[in-house]
């Protein structure tokens, strides 16, 4: 049996940039911004994932992007 203890997260911003399209909510500009994480055992890194998340920038809700 083999237990795995994830010790942190670390989130780092790369970049934010304008998007296409509009909130569905609010009708407000929509703010992209890339994201990488990391994931670390300890101080051992395990992985590093590029993100990209979608906001607006009035009402400030999470946007999800269906493709």
């Amino acid at each position: 049996m083999c237990l795995v203890f994830l010790c942190g997260e670390d989130e780092k911003v790369l970049g934010t940039h304008k998007a296409p399209g509009s909130c569905p909510y609010c009708g407000g500009a929509v703010m992209a911004t890339d994201v990488e994480t990391s994931r670390r055992l300890c101080f051992l890194p395990l992985c590093h994932k590029i993100k990209r998340k979608f906001s607006c920038t009035r009402c400030v809700r999470r946007l999800v992007a269906n493709l």
